[in-house]
């Protein structure tokens, strides 16, 4: 790194929102303005600095400094400071009156502006209230900048620095210096090792009683990020912040009460657990416990005519040739007598033609809304019933502007029947939030696979709607002869069941590449997407075959595979652009997800321009601009978004991702690499999700060995939640 110091002789792009900037520089002794490039949002045109980079040669652009750091300067010449005032960034200042400014106060003119502002109405044609107006934008100007330095010392990016100021505005230095991890509670993307770097930078003891509780919270809020908990037991949640804080039990002990008595924390008796909640969490399972059975409630009183209904059912098999199971006819009477019920099952038990058929009954009662929880979901529902159905976010009618939903209590769906798939995704939030939608009456059927991994998100929600019994609980478990031709559905059922899959028969749809080590594995996975497959499905690499990892990281984890099928898929290459952020390279063409909900972000699509991007969301770079260094991704569905530097940690490339991150998502085929792992992770449910996500093909690339071990492993890692107990007692 090199020091650059010069005058700003104009600004050729600023991106306001995260200050990346491109400016034309003078540097000193030089006769030809450079490019200078990076993060500089208060840059201004005349201004003189010291700039931290590196001289880079650009392909497109030609040699350009890359700007790490800069120290503003007051510029050195009238001409600079006239070119500084008519920049834009002074209300009530454009080049006439900059002129005007210059020439009356001359080398003191920004002393002036700095110490005794009021002298600005000396200056002809400016009046005292003119001058009022300019000396406070030059204050704020002065004071903006100096907050955003202040911020950056500290390691915060510039598009952070700008979210920090807008929440706390001049009052920032004070604030964080009376207790920086503040941050973590108010403003989003500021974590917890953060705002302890800030704090320890700033001189906080290790002990400190803001320290402490913020590392409490962090263990909870990570426990929910990382585990799905709601809560923690105290003992647990004691050993954990004592671990993470680094710090003795009396003191985390003695902070844990107070922050009990100042209701930042809840604290109840589950079961044998003293469970301690976040607030946020208490709250949206008690809320969704005393909502469901206040909408059990108000659906109990109305019915379909049991006549009407036998006569229905005999209709749709005489249309469809299609014989009931004893349990899909409980199914669906369920559906129509009952009100709220969950219909849960595997593979071929036919829980297609059970929802068709409970689509076709209730339509008796009015208007039928189907959703799931993610866009893959949705279209798979309306492929397979051939009515509309669409995402839960978007039936609620997300709304940007508050994290909020439109329908709630106060603006309920316009629906009599609400018909949900793949429940084993919806986590608490949206579980409540569902509820609230719902008016007085509207029948609520609940579909998915209670086997299958437990939501991304917090709670667990279907298997503890399951456990309390309150709801008419309908299990399909009879395999239907046109699946049952299937070793994907057999196999399935029988991993679910305990039995180890039958992987040597001949042109079946389940094979076992048998690979002993994770290397071999790895370049067998390679070759199997970027050539064997293709070419023997006739199908497309990007969207139609799917890499599924057990773990993130390893040989065949989820970050090498992605990164040797990257290079394999969509390698390095002129007119290819790419942009690197962190450890990832992303380039034109590369299929990303979208890895947290990002409530805020625009998209469009077909000319409708709506709000929000969420977990799980798969789509396809097509656009890179290096320049301001953003993406642009087209998702499954048809939605463009961009994608700017603040919300690149959002994406990471989905070549290979998580079984966790593939539920409520279908491909033809699946490639799933098993050699060994932590038998936490390589459980049996794990590799039953993982199988149920194929339609068409399944690939394990490992060791057989491997794949009984899991089988044999029914460890299911509990979550700490309570809604079941809740339910349970509001029964009683």
């Amino acid at each position: 790194m090199s020091k650059y110091e010069g005058t700003v002789e104009s600004i050729v792009y600023r991106n306001d929102e995260n200050g990346w900037t491109v400016a034309s520089l003078k540097v000193d002794g030089s006769r030809t303005p450079i490019a200078a490039v990076g993060v500089m949002p208060f840059l201004a045109e005349g201004e003189h600095g010291i700039f931290d980079g590196e001289l880079v040669e650009h392909r497109t652009y030609g040699r350009q400094i890359r700007v790490t750091g800069y120290e503003a300067t007051r510029p050195k010449t009238l001409t600079g400071v006239e070119k500084y005032l008519a920049s834009g960034l002074v209300k009530g200042v454009r080049a006439a009156t900059a002129k005007q400014i210059v020439a009356y106060f001359g080398a003191r003119t920004l002393d002036v502006l700095e110490s005794e502002p009021e002298r600005l109405s000396e200056v002809p044609g400016i009046g005292a209230k003119r001058a009022a107006m300019i000396a406070q934008s030059f204050a704020e100007h002065n004071g903006m900048r100096g907050t955003l330095m202040f911020l950056q010392e500290y390691g915060l990016s510039a598009a952070l620095s700008m979210k920090v100021y807008r929440a706390y505005g001049d009052t920032t230095e004070t604030v964080l210096r009376g207790n920086p991890y503040r941050l973590v509670d108010e403003i989003e993307g500021v974590g917890f090792r953060t705002a302890d770097d800030i704090a320890m930078r700033m001189g906080f003891g290790r002990e400190s009683e803001f320290r402490v509780g913020s590392g409490i919270r962090y263990v909870l809020s990570e426990a929910a990020a990382n585990g799905g908990h709601m809560y923690l037991p105290m003992k647990t949640l004691i050993q954990e912040a004592c671990r993470v804080l680094n710090a003795d039990r009396g003191l985390v002990e003695n902070q844990l009460r107070a922050q009990l008595l100042e209701e930042k924390l809840v604290l109840e008796r589950v079961g044998e657990d003293d469970a301690v909640y976040l607030p946020r969490f208490h709250r949206a399972e008690c809320e969704t416990a005393q909502l469901l059975m206040k909408q059990l409630k108000s659906i109990r009183a109305r019915s379909i005519d049991g006549e009407a209904l036998d006569r229905e059912i005999a209709e749709y098999e005489a249309e469809t040739g299609v014989e009931l199971c004893p349990q899909q006819r409980e199914a669906v009477e369920a559906a129509a007598r009952e009100g709220i019920c969950i219909v849960t099952g595997g593979p071929g038990t036919g829980k297609t033609t059970t929802i068709n058929l409970i689509i076709r009954v209730t339509q008796r009662l009015g208007m039928v809304e189907l959703c799931a929880p993610t866009g893959r979901a949705a279209r798979r529902m309306s492929d397979a019933t051939g009515r509309p159905a669409q995402t839960v976010h978007r039936l609620l009618e997300y709304s940007g502007e508050g994290h909020g939903f439109i329908r709630d209590d106060d603006n309920p769906l316009d629906a009599d029947v609400v018909i949900v798939d793949e429940m084993s995704m919806v986590d608490i939030f949206l579980m409540r939030s569902l509820l609230k939608a719902l008016r007085p009456g509207t029948r609520l059927i609940l579909v998915g696979d209670a086997d299958q991994l437990p939501s991304v998100g917090a709670g667990n929600v279907l298997r503890d709607l399951i456990a309390a019994d309150a709801l008419r609980v309908v299990r399909l478990t009879q395999i239907f002869r046109q699946a049952g031709r299937s070793q994907i559905v057999l196999n399935a059922h029988r991993i679910n069941a305990g039995e180890y899959p039958v992987i040597r028969a001949r042109d079946t749809d389940f094979f076992l590449e048998r690979k002993d080590s994770a290397a071999q594995a790895a370049a067998s996975v390679v070759a199997l997407v970027q050539t064997r497959l293709p070419r023997y499905m006739g199908c497309d690499v990007l969207r139609d075959i799917q890499v599924m990892a057990p773990m993130k990281r390893g040989d065949v984890g989820v970050y090498a595979l992605n990164a040797l099928l990257q290079g394999a898929l969509n390698p390095p290459g002129q007119g290819n652009p790419e942009l690197v952020h962190g450890q990832t390279v992303f380039r034109r063409g590369d299929k990303v997800m979208q890895v947290r909900n990002n409530y805020d972000l625009a998209w469009e699509k077909d000319g409708e321009e709506g709000d929000g991007v969420f977990n799980g969301d798969i789509g396809y770079i097509v656009a890179v601009d290096r320049k301001e260094k953003g993406l642009t991704v087209e998702f499954d569905d048809g939605r463009v978004a961009d994608y700017d530097e603040s919300a690149l940690d959002e994406l990471e490339l989905a070549y290979c991702m998580s079984v966790h991150k593939s539920q409520g998502s279908e491909f033809d085929a699946v490639v799933l690499p098993l050699v060994s792992g932590p038998p936490m992770l390589m459980t049996r449910n794990l590799l039953y999700t993982a199988v149920t996500r194929a339609k068409r093909l399944v690939v394990i690339v490992g060791r057989e060995g491997c794949v009984r071990q899991m089988v044999d492993n029914n460890h299911i890692l509990r979550r700490y939640s309570a809604l079941d107990v809740r339910l349970k007692k509001k029964q009683g």
